[in-house]
């Protein structure tokens, strides 16, 4: 069974671009971050980490990954956001699943990419 992974990445960004519209801009806000973690870093990572594994291995077109990419990026920088830091970078979708991988933890994900919050 093909799994559609164009219209979960459109989901996730949708998600995205809503959490960022509606954050509060008197960080930090610790509750708002782990459900930024739980709804939107790990989903993000974990789809990229489902295509890339398996029999059904998946090959993003170039327009896909990019949506995928920047979908990581903005949920990272909502992230920042509940913490008072502005990220605007652009984070590895496979260092971040290799990081996923390893710790099965979105908040080690976001935190050694980020740096945020300080160690």
């Amino acid at each position: 069974m093909a799994t559609n992974y164009d219209d979960r990445v459109r989901r996730l960004d949708l998600r995205a671009r809503q959490v960022a519209a509606s954050l509060d801009p008197d960080p930090p806000d610790e509750a708002l971050a782990a459900d930024v973690l739980r709804l939107g870093v790990g989903p993000t990572v974990a789809l990229y980490c489902e295509a890339r594994t398996g029999d059904d291995w998946h090959r993003f077109g170039d327009r896909e990954f990019a949506r995928l990419q920047a979908t990581l990026d903005r949920w990272l920088a909502c992230y920042g956001a509940c913490y008072g830091v502005d990220l605007n970078g652009s984070y590895s979708l496979r260092t971040a699943a290799e990081l996923l991988v390893d710790t099965r933890d979105a908040r080690a994900v976001a935190t050694v990419l980020t740096g945020v919050p300080d160690r």
